[in-house]
């Protein structure tokens, strides 16, 4: 088990999905340290410390993205190609979390990068699993490079 906590930035408009994923990592006992943002362009003021996200202790850079596809202002699809196009991004590991299940979305979410495709579950109980299994794989298992790091590669 990793002794730091991964910062998992959460990309999602509807505040009912943000608080049931809330509820589903407090839920999961997962220690983690969540950052939420309503769209694609805080995304991106969030990567950059830009707006309301200038406080990098409030603000640590994340190393998984749980990003949903449909949000406005800028959505995730164009949220994947904007992190694709830029190579700062690469320590970034996406999670698609969306009601998709549109070949074409899941197709297009792969080509652009997205570590894995997940549909949110019909369930309070599955989405406790989802994010048991997200945060078992992406904080606990695998090794992320690091942000501050990758400048060394």
């Amino acid at each position: 088990m990793k002794s730091k906590p991964v910062t998992i930035l959460i990309a999602d408009d509807d505040p009912d999905d943000r608080q049931l994923i809330c509820e589903a990592f407090a839920e999961s006992h997962v220690s983690n340290e969540l950052r939420f943002v309503e769209d694609g362009v805080e995304v991106f003021d969030y990567l950059s410390q830009a707006g309301k996200f200038t406080d990098a202790m409030l603000y640590p850079y994340p190393s998984v993205l749980l990003l949903d596809l449909n949000m406005p202002r800028m959505d995730g699809r164009e949220v994947l190609e904007r992190l694709k196009d830029n190579p700062k991004y690469f320590p970034i590991r996406v999670v698609v979390m969306t009601t998709s299940k549109a070949e074409e979305d899941i197709i297009r979410s792969y080509r652009l990068s997205a570590a894995s495709y997940i549909t949110k579950p019909p369930s309070f109980e599955s989405l406790v699993e989802i994010v048991r299994s997200i945060s078992h794989y992406w904080c606990e298992t695998v090794e992320l490079v690091d942000h501050v790091a990758k400048d060394n590669v």
